[in-house]
């Protein structure tokens, strides 16, 4: 599976301009932990992210006043980009490399396509393993089912013998 089946497609944009009030509303009303950045000169160009952790941890840990800058200086202004052909497990190497969480997917000819996050990896890779969990539960059952029990009364205390298939 590539990353284009697993990106979310909506992806909120909001002017790198835009002050920090409107971009945490934002976040809330649409529950979302991330905002695309935008050029403010050009609305359709993504140049940043920014995301409640960087509110938490740019903005208040370090007691700056919300009003005094725009939501860019808050976010990162480094985009990293993945094609969308590209795996889980080189989105993965990405996050890894740049140390982020959400990384931008990409159309072949460089247009965005959408955001991926940690969170849809895992919820992938989390399904991907209770499939391998329920194919180990199927080849249990029907392993079982190739078995069949022989019980010989007449013998002492009774015995189990079991026939396997090939």
């Amino acid at each position: 599976m590539d990353l284009s089946q697993l990106c979310q497609r909506e992806i909120l944009t909001l002017s790198a301009q835009a002050s920090v009030r409107q971009a945490a509303e934002m976040m809330r009303t649409h529950h979302v932990g991330a905002l695309a950045l935008t050029d403010p000169e050009d609305p359709t160009r993504v140049v940043g992210l920014v995301t409640d952790r960087d509110l938490v941890i740019h903005l208040l840990a370090q007691d700056r006043a919300p009003q005094e800058q725009s939501i860019g200086a808050f976010g990162t202004l480094h985009v990293i980009r993945v094609p969308g052909t590209a795996t889980v497990h080189e989105a993965v190497q990405a996050m890894n490399q740049h140390g982020v969480r959400r990384i931008f997917i990409t159309e072949p000819h460089g247009r965005l396509m959408g955001l991926l996050s940690l969170d849809d990896v895992l919820a992938q890779l989390a399904q991907e393993l209770g499939g391998l969990a329920q194919a180990l539960r199927i080849g249990i059952d029907l392993e079982s089912s190739r078995t069949s029990p022989l019980f010989r009364p007449g013998e002492e205390g009774g015995m189990y013998l079991a026939q396997h298939e090939p």
